[in-house]
């Protein structure tokens, strides 16, 4: 008779309908056991190619652990000041100084001119780290923050300093006195995996000391939130008001920092994100010594590989990060790094993506000496540089400008283009795109009215002749997509589009 096992509590439940005879043939067992006296259970799965060896069950209960870690998480209530001036321009009505609501009026239309000052309150979690008094949270939740106070466990409200924040990644430390040792919790060791349970502890819409519990649903999620996304998936009920709080694991450690719900309505729907303790921890050392995060730099646009961009540069995977563009005077074009070069390595470790390159150079800090292994013309080279300072804000802008005569449309791609030198603001190089088919394939491939197409396939291009000349010469070599090298309004990037169809 089949049975369904529930793995999570080794519960055995049986179906729901069961035949006479195993019915009878269960009460004969019962009887001859209980003549006999009992016979050893082995659980079903014991022995399963599917599940191995016996597993050991969740806890029964995750109270114990509650009451350990508890303490150490508290609210954080910020409140913010926005100056600002008042509300539309008061024109006073004509009417006589001695008119009873001449002085209503005047008075009405000076308090529209002061500045305003609106106050907001807001709240979030937080966790202490030491027994003097630091405190993690989200850098969202103290941002605009004037003042910013930390609600403990035992109902008691203390004045907090914001020691120093990181925006790429979120988190803030915040510092509050007791004169006392206060209670705290540690960051886990362990790299938690896909299953393992999760508790997060919070203060959801206000709630505070909320416990919820679920599993690590997945790792390594990119949720568009910054260049260093590396995020756990949850599904223990994470909602407003628990961003910075701990997930903490089935033994007390924080392995993850939770800062951000996918929602259409507001609250949980059984997907949390939380940054992993790996990540956390360093940053909050970082802000710790210094009140802010110093990331190793080179000075490079850089995006994926994709399998059309691979087929087209003649790789052999679309594993790496594709340089677009490097930035002048920047660690990488000094050391001789070009557009078009593939980033597959850095101190001899593999990278696979663009992201997983920024993460990796960032981590590692200014000053170092690296070693970058990259692809050039199908060959593996291999060379030195000093990693800069990531600054602080960087801006990529395009000049505005119009554009008078379309050159002639390429058929199968769906897009006009007329010489970049023709048209004022676009530059002296490249073929600017005057216009779009949104169905065409240019368009669905991610080129933009605007943009300025400046090399095919490795070469430069300034008329419609050498487009069309290129992609024939792309064909000629069998292969099934060519690049295109772009300036766009987001800088350099590289596109792939088919062969076929760029006939004039």
């Amino acid at each position: 008779m089949p049975i369904a096992i529930n793995p999570r509590d080794r519960a055995v439940q049986a179906p729901r309908r069961a035949s006479r005879l195993a019915l009878l043939g269960a009460a004969a067992a019962f009887a001859l056991g209980a003549a006999i006296g009992p016979a050893p259970v082995t659980p079903a799965y014991a022995e399963s190619p599917l599940w191995g060896s016996a597993t050991t069950a969740g806890p029964a209960s995750f109270a114990d652990v509650v009451e350990r870690v508890k303490p150490a998480v508290v609210a954080i209530k910020v409140k913010a000041v926005d100056d600002s001036q008042g509300g539309g321009i008061f024109e006073m009505p004509d009417m006589s100084p001695d008119d009873p609501m001449y002085r209503f009026f005047k008075r009405f239309g000076e308090d529209q001119g002061r500045p305003q000052k609106h106050t907001t309150m807001s709240q979030g979690s937080g966790f202490i780290i030491t027994p003097d008094g630091y405190v993690v949270t989200n850098n969202h939740v103290v941002e605009h923050a004037n003042e910013v106070e930390v609600a403990l466990d035992d109902g008691r409200t203390l004045p907090a300093k914001v020691i120093g924040t990181d925006k790429r990644t979120d988190l803030a430390l915040l510092k509050i006195s007791d004169g006392q040792k206060l209670p705290y919790v540690e960051w886990g060791s362990a790299t938690p995996r896909v299953g393992d349970w999760v508790i997060a502890v919070g203060n959801p819409f206000g709630l505070g000391g909320s416990v919820t519990a679920g599993i690590v649903s997945a790792r390594g999620r990119d949720i568009g939130a910054g260049p260093y996304d590396d995020f756990l998936q949850i599904d223990a009920p994470v909602n407003r008001g628990n961003s910075g709080g701990p997930a903490f694991d089935s033994h007390g450690n924080v392995i993850g920092v939770n800062t951000a719900i996918y929602s259409p309505s507001g609250g949980s729907i059984g997907i949390g994100f939380a940054i992993p303790t790996e990540v956390a921890k360093d940053v909050v050392a970082a802000l710790k010594e210094k009140g802010s995060v110093s990331r190793g730099w080179i000075g490079v646009k850089i995006q994926n590989v994709t399998p059309e961009i691979a087929d087209s540069m003649g790789l052999k995977s679309n594993k790496g990060a594709l340089i677009a563009q490097p930035q002048k005077g920047a660690p990488a074009e000094e050391a001789g790094l070009k557009s078009g070069d593939v980033i597959v390595a850095v101190n001899g470790e593999k990278i696979e993506t663009s992201r997983d390159l920024a993460r990796r150079i960032a981590a590692l800090g200014p000053g170092k000496t690296v070693d970058i292994t990259y692809l050039r013309s199908g060959a593996e080279k291999t060379v030195k540089l000093k990693l800069g300072t990531l600054p602080d804000e960087r801006e990529a802008r395009a000049d505005d400008g119009g554009f008078s005569d379309h050159g002639p449309e390429l058929s199968g791609l769906g897009l006009e283009v007329a010489p970049a030198a023709e048209v004022r603001g676009a530059g002296r190089e490249g073929l600017f795109v005057t216009d779009l088919d949104p169905s065409g394939v240019a368009a669905q491939k991610g080129l933009r009215k605007g943009d300025v197409i400046v090399e095919v396939g490795g070469q430069p291009v300034d008329s419609w002749g050498q487009f069309a000349s290129a992609f024939k010469a792309a064909s000629n070599e069998g292969r099934r997509s060519v690049l295109l090298r772009v300036k766009s309004a987001d800088g350099a990037k590289f596109i792939a589009v088919p062969v076929k169809g760029a006939k004039g």
